[in-house]
This record gives C-alpha cells, sequence and structure tokens, in this order.
C-alpha cells in the first residue's frame, strides 16, 4: 500500500487517483473512515470522503 503526500488516501498506484499528488510507501497508522460528516477525526484531518487514510505520511 501506498499513502498521498497530500491527502493521505491510501492506494496501490505510484499517483493519487484523487488529487494527482505522488504517493509514499514511508507511512504510519491507519485510519478508515465511513462517515466523514459526523467524524471529529475526519474534520481535523480535513477528510470529505470515506475510505481507507494513513495518519502521517513522509
Amino acid at each position: 500500500m501506498r499513502a498521498c503526500r497530500r491527502c493521505h488516501i491510501l492506494t496501490d498506484k505510484t499517483t493519487c487517483p484523487y488529487c494527482g499528488e505522488p504517493t509514499s510507501e514511508h507511512w504510519q497508522g491507519y485510519l478508515v473512515v465511513v462517515k466523514p460528516e459526523e467524524s471529529i477525526i475526519a474534520e481535523k484531518m480535513k477528510i470529505k470522503m470515506p475510505g481507507k487514510y494513513a495518519l502521517k505520511v513522509r
């Protein structure tokens, strides 16, 4: 798995399918967001859509 450097979404691709930024293999933490409109963590991370996210990306 790789994580986008900008939006932190997890993907298998070398570029993010949502924002087009390069992805990194160096990430930590795993977050699954089901209802971003009801999640305080999603609000703090500025996540707008459901999915799997990394907490920290290098």
